[in-house]
């Protein structure tokens, strides 16, 4: 995948020289987002589960899964290459995910169906991959392409409240079960306290015990859990 440019190497674990992984901690750990996807491909198998709106939104479901799978190998790619490009896959799965869980939410909230998702979800990745060009440093996250992230993923969370209390208030359309949405955002917020301790004070490079490690399997069990929030939406009257 081209020249060790050192992407990902702030990420604690010591390069190793032999062997086709140089972070193989931070590389197989990724495996986690194939089994979370496989298993949003499983659940979604039968229809009586996916609640009563995906059902209406054809291929949104696989969709899911396929981005939550590719998840894995692209954001593998980096830790295994630390190659330009890997990096670059690694940062467009992370688009890709926050761009579907912002633009299924906006989607839901404005009432619209699987083409204005779709135009939504297209224009959010390009966004994210022109603001990502952008060389400036920003405290916490590093830099432009990891705010853009997450950005987008606290957009889609607070939509997500506000279309659950919406619907606590009027008392009819859909509503999901905020259990699993609180799920999801718990993993996610202890995936980033550990992300940037795994950086810092937790860091030990000769361990195969990496904190980045635990936040990319934090992270496939929010993805997870973030479609059983989507499933679980459901008519009230």
């Amino acid at each position: 995948m081209g020249p060790d440019v050192g992407r990902g190497s702030g990420f604690c674990e010591r390069p190793h020289d032999v062997g086709l992984l140089i972070q193989p901690a931070n590389s197989l750990s990724n495996a986690g987002f194939v089994v979370a996807g496989l298993l949003v491909g499983w659940y979604a198998g039968r229809r009586e589960r996916l609640g009563d709106v995906l059902p209406r939104l054809r291929g949104l479901p696989t969709a899911y899964a396929v981005v939550t799978v590719l998840l894995g190998p692209a954001s593998a790619a980096m830790h295994a290459t630390q190659s330009a490009l890997g990096g670059r896959l690694d940062l467009l799965s992370m688009y890709l995910i926050a761009s579907f869980a912002a633009a299924y939410a906006s989607m839901r909230l404005v009432r619209q169906g699987s083409t204005f998702f779709f135009q939504v979800f297209l224009l959010l990745v390009a966004f994210c991959e022109l603001v990502g060009t952008l060389d400036f440093s920003v405290p916490v996250v590093h830099d432009s392409g990891n705010l853009v992230f997450g950005v987008l993923l606290v957009t889609a969370i607070a939509i997500e409240v506000v279309l659950w209390r919406r619907a606590g208030r009027r008392g009819d359309g859909t509503r999901t079960e905020l259990r699993w949405g609180g799920g999801a955002a718990g993993a996610m917020t202890v995936a980033f306290v550990i992300w940037n301790l795994a950086q810092g004070p937790w860091c030990d490079p000769t361990s195969w015990l990496q904190g980045h490690g635990a936040w990319h399997l934090l992270d496939a069990v929010a993805a997870y859990l973030l479609f059983r929030l989507y499933a679980s939406e459901r008519a009230i009257h």
